[in-house]
């Protein structure tokens, strides 16, 4: 399939919002960028970090900050958020997609709100964002850039809530396995679950504290409107933390169930080797002693002397177990 050219390097999509609140309107793949600002309201821009020319096209977009285009630009791995009374800029965990499926590999959203627009880069597909432009296409409400940032926090909430459920049916189809006298190790099938658990979580209390530390800053430093909007997002991402931090202490207490089950199938294990070495230490005395080369050997001239031998092969192994029962090791 052939798409149109595009005069903005990068771009995904692009929306222009009515001042008035009216719907949103989705511009044409081969938009300028001199089009897409130009008239009243606010637009957001969408744009794939895989294109190297996408640096240079944010350095030509009107009223961005300096300061912003680092952030937009970065994938390196970790969140940040930035307020000033003029921009909101920062970067928040997401997950991955392929084009024919879902994945758990952690992916980034970078973003800038300023004045009339909010821009939003990626390096790879991510499914809040898909979900969060299917929402807004679908609603009315949007009434500037910091009600798209908040439609995005809110798609990641329902998208990590999906997630737990996820990883929860993971969790339950190897606990059905542990539980059970299946010889079947289940290690390996935790281990991924377990690294995005922790991967997540860690993200997940990073942006909470920088969504609490915004809470808490004087009302002249940061956009109108935004403390009321970062309470209710901090609220969200609490929740899903909660739900993220119960689910990291299952998975540790599964994965010490694993490995207290597989240290009792070694004991028992080495329980009966120790058994059968106990067995066979007396005898291998025994015929240890009638191997030696010497004379005079007990039996060697009696033409029953091979089975008084393996009379007292046989007792030693009667002494052995009665020994073992005694002192309560079998």
């Amino acid at each position: 399939m052939d798409f149109p050219e595009t005069h903005i390097p990068g771009l995904v999509w692009a929306y222009r919002f009515g001042a008035d609140g009216a719907p949103c309107q989705r511009v044409l793949r081969d938009i300028r960028l001199a089009d897409l600002i130009a008239g009243n309201g606010f637009f957001w821009l969408h744009l794939a970090l895989s294109d190297a020319r996408v640096p240079s096209l944010l350095e030509q977009l009107p009223g961005l900050p300096s300061e912003a285009l680092p952030v937009l630009v970065n994938r390196d791995p970790h969140a940040m958020l930035s307020v000033s009374p003029e921009l909101i800029l920062g970067t928040l965990v997401d997950f991955q997609r392929e084009f024919d499926e879902m994945t758990s590999d952690i992916g980034w959203l970078h973003f800038a709100v300023v004045g009339r627009f909010i821009v939003t880069t990626r390096l790879h597909p991510l499914r809040s964002v898909d979900r969060a432009r299917a929402a807004i296409e679908k609603s009315g409400r949007i009434r500037g850039p910091m009600d798209i940032l908040g439609a995005l926090v809110i798609e990641f909430q329902r998208t990590v809530v999906s997630m737990v459920q996820e990883i929860n049916e993971e969790l339950n189809l190897i606990e059905d396995f542990v539980y059970e006298d299946a010889k079947r190790d289940e290690t390996r099938r935790l281990a991924p679950a377990r690294r995005t658990i922790v991967k997540l979580h860690r993200h997940l209390r990073t942006e909470l504290a920088l969504l609490r530390r915004v809470t808490t800053a004087d009302d002249d430093d940061i956009p109108p409107g935004f403390d009321v909007l970062a309470r209710q997002l901090s609220d969200r991402i609490e929740t899903v933390e909660r739900d993220v931090s119960s689910l990291q202490e299952r998975a540790r207490l599964l994965h010490e169930d694993i490995d207290s089950k597989a240290t009792s199938e070694t004991n028992r294990h080495l329980y009966i080797l120790s058994l059968f070495t106990a067995f066979l230490m007396p005898p291998t005395l025994v015929t240890g002693f009638f191997g030696m080369n010497t004379g005079n050997l007990p039996f060697a001239g009696n033409a029953e002397g091979t089975v008084f031998a393996g009379l007292l092969v046989a007792i030693s192994i009667l002494l052995a177990w009665m020994l073992l029962k005694r002192f309560r090791l079998l």
